[in-house]
Protein backbone atom coordinates (compact mmCIF):
# COMPACT_ATOMS: atom_id res chain seq x y z
CA UNK A 1 0.00 0.00 0.00
CA UNK A 2 1.52 3.23 -1.06
CA UNK A 3 0.29 7.27 -1.06
CA UNK A 4 0.86 10.02 -2.78
CA UNK A 5 0.99 13.32 -0.36
CA UNK A 6 1.83 16.46 -0.92
CA UNK A 7 3.73 19.04 1.48
CA UNK A 8 5.72 22.05 1.24
CA UNK A 9 4.38 22.74 -2.47
CA UNK A 10 5.80 18.98 -3.19
CA UNK A 11 4.04 15.75 -3.43
CA UNK A 12 6.06 12.34 -2.32
CA UNK A 13 5.29 8.59 -2.69
CA UNK A 14 5.49 7.15 0.86
CA UNK A 15 4.44 3.52 2.16
CA UNK A 16 4.79 2.23 5.54
CA UNK A 17 7.84 2.79 7.35
CA UNK A 18 9.40 5.22 4.95
CA UNK A 19 11.36 7.88 6.20
CA UNK A 20 11.19 11.13 4.12
CA UNK A 21 12.77 14.86 4.35
CA UNK A 22 10.19 17.26 4.26
CA UNK A 23 9.86 21.12 3.89
CA UNK A 24 10.15 22.18 7.79
CA UNK A 25 6.97 21.58 9.55
CA UNK A 26 6.10 22.58 13.11
CA UNK A 27 6.68 20.06 16.28
CA UNK A 28 9.67 18.30 18.15
CA UNK A 29 11.11 14.96 18.01
CA UNK A 30 8.96 12.56 18.63
CA UNK A 31 5.90 14.09 17.42
CA UNK A 32 3.06 12.32 15.91
CA UNK A 33 2.08 14.28 12.41
CA UNK A 34 -1.24 14.05 10.69
CA UNK A 35 -0.57 14.69 6.73
CA UNK A 36 -3.79 15.44 5.11
CA UNK A 37 -3.42 16.58 2.15
CA UNK A 38 -3.41 13.38 -0.18
CA UNK A 39 -3.60 12.84 -3.65
CA UNK A 40 -3.65 8.98 -4.44
CA UNK A 41 -4.12 6.08 -2.28
CA UNK A 42 -2.99 2.60 -3.39
CA UNK A 43 -4.46 -0.56 -2.23
CA UNK A 44 -2.77 -3.69 -1.48
CA UNK A 45 -5.43 -5.31 -4.09
CA UNK A 46 -3.91 -2.52 -6.46
CA UNK A 47 -6.73 -0.41 -6.76
CA UNK A 48 -5.79 3.20 -7.40
CA UNK A 49 -8.00 6.06 -6.09
CA UNK A 50 -6.92 9.23 -7.20
CA UNK A 51 -8.53 12.63 -5.75
CA UNK A 52 -9.82 15.50 -7.40
CA UNK A 53 -7.40 17.11 -6.34
CA UNK A 54 -7.53 15.46 -3.15
CA UNK A 55 -9.03 12.12 -0.97
CA UNK A 56 -11.74 12.98 0.93
CA UNK A 57 -10.95 12.15 4.84
CA UNK A 58 -7.59 10.35 3.57
CA UNK A 59 -4.95 10.73 6.10
CA UNK A 60 -1.36 9.66 6.35
CA UNK A 61 0.04 9.27 9.91
CA UNK A 62 4.02 9.48 10.27
CA UNK A 63 6.15 10.57 13.64
CA UNK A 64 8.53 13.47 13.34
CA UNK A 65 12.45 12.03 13.91
CA UNK A 66 14.13 15.53 13.96
CA UNK A 67 14.14 19.00 12.69
CA UNK A 68 17.58 19.35 10.30
CA UNK A 69 19.17 21.51 7.84
CA UNK A 70 19.98 19.81 3.97
CA UNK A 71 23.43 20.26 2.86
CA UNK A 72 24.73 23.67 1.64
CA UNK A 73 24.15 25.08 -1.92
CA UNK A 74 26.42 27.50 -3.30
CA UNK A 75 24.45 30.55 -5.01
CA UNK A 76 27.10 31.93 -7.27
CA UNK A 77 25.90 34.78 -9.92
CA UNK A 78 28.45 35.87 -12.47
CA UNK A 79 28.05 38.90 -15.61
CA UNK A 80 30.69 38.79 -18.00
CA UNK A 81 33.54 41.90 -18.29
CA UNK A 82 31.42 43.80 -16.08
CA UNK A 83 33.53 42.80 -13.01
CA UNK A 84 30.34 41.42 -11.27
CA UNK A 85 30.60 38.51 -8.73
CA UNK A 86 28.53 37.66 -6.04
CA UNK A 87 28.61 34.13 -3.80
CA UNK A 88 26.24 33.23 -1.15
CA UNK A 89 25.12 29.65 0.50
CA UNK A 90 21.54 28.09 1.45
CA UNK A 91 21.02 25.81 3.61
CA UNK A 92 16.86 24.47 3.48
CA UNK A 93 15.71 23.68 7.02
CA UNK A 94 14.14 20.26 6.58
CA UNK A 95 11.77 17.73 8.86
CA UNK A 96 12.20 13.93 8.71
CA UNK A 97 9.75 12.36 9.54
CA UNK A 98 9.08 8.19 9.47
CA UNK A 99 5.28 6.74 7.99
CA UNK A 100 3.25 4.98 10.77
CA UNK A 101 0.24 4.49 9.23
CA UNK A 102 -1.87 5.40 5.64
CA UNK A 103 -5.37 5.62 6.13
CA UNK A 104 -8.22 5.91 3.31
CA UNK A 105 -11.04 5.94 5.84
CA UNK A 106 -9.55 9.25 7.57
CA UNK A 107 -8.67 9.68 11.36
CA UNK A 108 -10.86 11.66 13.95
CA UNK A 109 -11.65 14.33 11.79
CA UNK A 110 -13.14 17.44 13.51
CA UNK A 111 -16.23 18.32 13.03
CA UNK A 112 -17.01 21.44 10.69
CA UNK A 113 -18.17 24.72 12.87
CA UNK A 114 -21.44 25.31 11.84
CA UNK A 115 -22.27 28.92 11.45
CA UNK A 116 -23.60 30.32 14.92
CA UNK A 117 -27.02 32.04 14.94
CA UNK A 118 -27.00 35.78 14.51
CA UNK A 119 -27.25 37.27 17.53
CA UNK A 120 -29.78 39.88 18.42
CA UNK A 121 -27.50 43.10 19.11
CA UNK A 122 -26.03 41.44 15.19
CA UNK A 123 -29.40 41.70 13.65
CA UNK A 124 -29.91 45.75 13.42
CA UNK A 125 -26.55 45.73 11.88
CA UNK A 126 -27.76 43.33 9.30
CA UNK A 127 -30.88 44.56 8.48
CA UNK A 128 -29.27 48.08 8.45
CA UNK A 129 -26.99 46.73 5.38
CA UNK A 130 -30.14 45.17 3.61
CA UNK A 131 -31.93 48.26 4.05
CA UNK A 132 -28.87 50.33 2.60
CA UNK A 133 -28.74 48.01 -0.50
CA UNK A 134 -32.68 48.24 -1.16
CA UNK A 135 -32.71 51.73 -0.78
CA UNK A 136 -33.70 53.54 -3.85
CA UNK A 137 -30.83 55.71 -5.75
CA UNK A 138 -31.62 59.31 -5.22
CA UNK A 139 -31.89 61.13 -8.44
CA UNK A 140 -29.36 63.13 -9.46
CA UNK A 141 -29.61 66.97 -8.83
CA UNK A 142 -29.92 68.89 -12.33
CA UNK A 143 -26.53 71.01 -12.96
CA UNK A 144 -26.98 74.07 -13.19
CA UNK A 145 -26.13 76.24 -16.16
CA UNK A 146 -22.62 77.44 -16.69
CA UNK A 147 -21.55 81.22 -16.54
CA UNK A 148 -20.10 81.88 -20.07
CA UNK A 149 -16.39 82.48 -19.57
CA UNK A 150 -14.63 85.31 -20.82
CA UNK A 151 -13.38 84.70 -24.19
CA UNK A 152 -9.82 83.49 -24.29
CA UNK A 153 -7.10 85.48 -24.77
CA UNK A 154 -5.48 84.92 -28.48
CA UNK A 155 -2.08 82.65 -27.98
CA UNK A 156 0.89 84.33 -27.95
CA UNK A 157 3.08 84.27 -31.29
CA UNK A 158 6.50 82.89 -31.11
CA UNK A 159 8.86 85.72 -31.60
CA UNK A 160 10.94 85.08 -35.38
CA UNK A 161 14.46 83.08 -34.74
CA UNK A 162 17.08 85.11 -35.74
CA UNK A 163 18.70 83.95 -38.73
CA UNK A 164 22.39 83.11 -38.30
CA UNK A 165 25.12 85.22 -39.88
CA UNK A 166 26.41 83.45 -43.18
CA UNK A 167 30.02 82.97 -43.19
CA UNK A 168 32.35 84.37 -45.96
CA UNK A 169 35.35 82.63 -47.31
CA UNK A 170 38.48 84.92 -47.33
Amino acid sequence: MFAVIKTGGKQYKVAKDDVIKVERLAGEAGDDVQLDQVLAIAGDDGALSVGAPLLEGAVVSATLLEQARADKIVVFKKKRRQNYRRKAGHRQNLTVLRITDISAKGAKKATPKKAAPAKKADAPAAEKVEAKKAAPKKAAAPKKAAAPKAEKAAPKKAAPKKAAPKKTKE
